[in-house]
């Protein structure tokens, strides 16, 4: 059952959360959690997890409503890219040719490929067992689509499918991991669509934030516009119809002496409010980031670009000053008490939509006990905005729909964005 709902929707509170990891994050490398909301004028609570021997970023993070949650967001995430960079899981090395007459093998052609090496059914490469979460039945599919461990040289066969953290998440139950997994992906799928329209169809589905008449939404909002930083949210929910938000902050008046950053942020859950929250504490969490300049993946070309005055008026003339158009209360939601009849709607989406049942990857170590899952979920995209990545078939369909965006869409398919 779910027992907290302050924000997001968990079995137990963060502070009860947090007292189950707390002892296992020394083993895991975890060497500290540092508050870094007071960087910022905004004050939405932000922690990082420094984990200086990590094999992918060193450092994660954190947001919520309170302190602890955004504590035992910044250690969960943590704690999760630490699973998939020390899976140890039986493997398969073997070629696609040959694991296929003997096992169920994932089609290859409906997870996010990358074009810096074309896949070879005769090369060989790691393979890891998953679970259909419709069925149970096994099925194996590419490592790199479980690991996280992107130390060089990488495994055999590498270069083929997109690396990355998407569809991998922790909880305090592994249902409650699965869900959380789903519903990422379901947001880059949506926010890889979503990027595909024209800007004149995305202005048409700003949120008027005025309709919102949750209390807790509603003093988030007031706390980042009481620090004169202006917020705009769009509905980006995809046909799936999984409510799913993106949000832009930046602050109302330009300033030489600091300028400050427009932000993003997106989020996805079935409880529209909580995809709110996620949306929009996310782009506060993203903001933090560069300003405590921690992330070592944020390159100074992120910096240079987004503060450009230049650059930064262009977006409040044709993002943040611009009229809202979406009632938020028209737009669908659903209310569980349990997290396994989120996950079951989740999976009944897909299927709805003619997509195949995800596939669950467990990761979870005994010595810790702390749930963690790979989700892959075939035929959504991936991200879309990383150098090399393959528009999918769900994207081609979409792009054959907007028949004025054509021209742009076959350029961005040959040509993708940094």
């Amino acid at each position: 059952m779910k027992t907290y709902r302050t924000g997001t929707h968990r079995t137990v509170s963060p502070e009860e959360t947090l007292n189950k990891i707390q002892p296992h994050l020394a083993a895991m490398g975890i060497t500290r959690l540092a508050n870094v909301t007071g960087l910022d004028n905004i004050g939405v609570p932000v922690i990082t997890a420094c984990r200086p021997n990590a094999k992918a970023v060193a450092v994660s993070q954190g947001k919520g409503i309170s302190v602890a949650a955004a504590k035992a967001s910044a250690a969960m995430e943590a704690i999760e890219t630490y699973h998939a960079e020390h899976i140890d899981l039986p493997m398969r090395f073997t070629n696609f040719t040959e694991l296929s007459k003997s096992h169920t093998v994932v089609d290859i052609t409906q997870v996010p490929r990358m074009n810096v090496m074309p896949f070879s059914p005769s090369a060989r490469r790691p393979w890891v067992e998953g679970r259909l979460l419709d069925s149970h039945a096994p099925i194996y599919v590419p490592y790199d689509l479980v690991h996280c461990d992107f130390t060089v040289p990488l495994p055999p066969g590498s270069g083929c499918f997109q690396l990355s953290t998407n569809g991998l998440a922790s909880g305090n139950t592994r249902e409650e991991a699965t869900s959380h997994a789903l519903c990422e992906l379901i947001e880059r799928d949506a926010m890889t669509l979503w990027s595909l329209l024209p800007k004149p169809q995305q202005a048409k589905q700003k949120v008027d934030l005025s309709s919102i008449t949750d209390p807790t939404i509603q003093a988030l909002i007031k706390q980042i516009e009481d620090a004169d930083v202006m917020v705009s949210v769009w509905n980006v929910t995809s046909d799936l119809n999984i409510p799913t938000f993106f949000c832009t902050i930046l602050n109302r008046q330009e300033s030489q002496h600091r300028p400050l950053y427009p932000m993003s942020g997106s989020g996805t859950h079935l409880d529209k409010h909580v995809a709110m929250m996620r949306a929009i504490t996310e782009a506060v969490q993203t903001r933090l980031t560069l300003i405590s300049g921690s992330r070592d993946d944020a390159s100074l070309k992120d910096y240079q670009s987004r503060q450009n005055m230049a650059y930064q008026g262009l977006v409040r003339t044709e993002l943040m000053d611009t009229p809202a158009y979406v009632d938020f209360n028209h737009i669908d939601t659903w209310l569980h008490d349990t997290i396994e009849e989120d996950v079951a709607l989740l999976v009944s989406q897909l299927k709805k939509h003619h997509l195949p049942s995800p596939i669950m990857i467990d990761l979870t170590k005994p010595e810790f006990d702390i749930p963690v899952v790979r989700v892959i979920a075939p035929g959504l995209e991936g991200i879309h905005d990383v150098l090399g990545y393959v528009f999918g078939q769900r994207a081609q369909n979409f792009s054959k729909a907007i028949q004025n965006l054509q021209p742009t869409l076959n350029k961005k398919i040959k040509e993708p964005s940094l």
